[in-house]
């Protein structure tokens, strides 16, 4: 386990990689069409997308943080008797 000051870079990490996966799946099948090679050009272009994305990730998501935060209303606060 890694200690939980970590859990935003791991957050990005994961994220990064499972969208970056996706992504790249369907961008790879949509130019090359599924063919015998397709898992090798998929990993290929999931790797490289990933070492773009989880900088990007990383940059962007404080910036998506304070933009939700813009447009949602606070939570209630919730009172004990």
């Amino acid at each position: 386990m890694i200690p939980a000051r970590f859990a935003n870079l791991a957050f990005s990490f994961i994220l990064s990689g499972l969208m970056s996966l996706i992504i790249s799946g369907i961008a790879t099948v949509r130019s090359s069409g599924v063919g015998p090679d397709i898992l090798s050009l998929w990993l290929g272009t999931w790797i490289t997308s990933w070492v773009i994305a989880f900088p990007t990730v990383l940059v962007v998501a404080p910036i998506a943080r304070k933009l939700v935060s813009l447009v949602t209303a606070p939570a209630p606060e919730t009172r004990r008797a």
